[in-house]
């Protein structure tokens, strides 16, 4: 048996062969999951941009789906949904304006973050219960929106459960 060639971006493999890589390279699949991916790194406002010059899709407005998905000429896009990209956008001009202000908060939540880090872990080693106080700011945990709308996020990019997660005691083994 020759050799395999995958296509990352359509998650295929076949026969590599001139014939068959061309024949793959070239076809309308290959370029529309191509095109899918690059379209996750595309920058907000040529995102909204796009999507404001489209007229909406009766189809999907009306029943929620349309067959042709991502390739409609259509705009598919929610009016809550571009007042977000909108406010995105703001906050992105913000940062460049003023960079200083994102670092300091930032930087305050950090401390803020490892400061209840700490007396969880005091707490855990000497045995004392947290104040309900010290609980609701573990909780209070907010993710951005755009995080949770990434297909296939990695594990660690999750939100904590409900409750945090559980922290379980070593053996001198392991």
């Amino acid at each position: 048996m020759g050799k395999r060639y995958y296509c990352d971006y359509c998650d295929r493999s076949f026969q590599d062969n001139l014939h068959n890589r061309k024949k793959h390279l070239f076809g309308v699949q290959h370029h529309r999951a191509k095109k899918a991916w690059f379209d996750n790194f595309r920058d907000v406002a040529t995102v909204l941009n796009e999507e404001r010059t489209k007229e909406p899709c009766r189809k999907f407005l009306q029943t929620g789906q349309c067959v042709f998905g991502p390739n409609c000429r259509f705009s598919h896009m929610s009016e809550s949904y571009m007042q977000m990209l909108e406010q995105k956008i703001d906050d992105e001009k913000r940062r460049k304006e003023d960079p200083d202000q994102g670092r300091s908060s930032t930087k305050r939540s950090i401390d803020e973050w490892l400061s209840r880090r700490e007396k969880k872990r005091a707490a855990l080693t000497s045995g004392r219960v947290l104040k309900i106080e010290e609980e609701e700011c573990t909780e209070n945990i907010e993710i951005p929106p755009y995080l949770l709308s990434i297909p296939d996020l990695p594990p660690s990019l999750h939100p904590p459960p409900n409750g945090g997660w559980k922290v379980t005691q070593q053996n001198e083994w392991g």
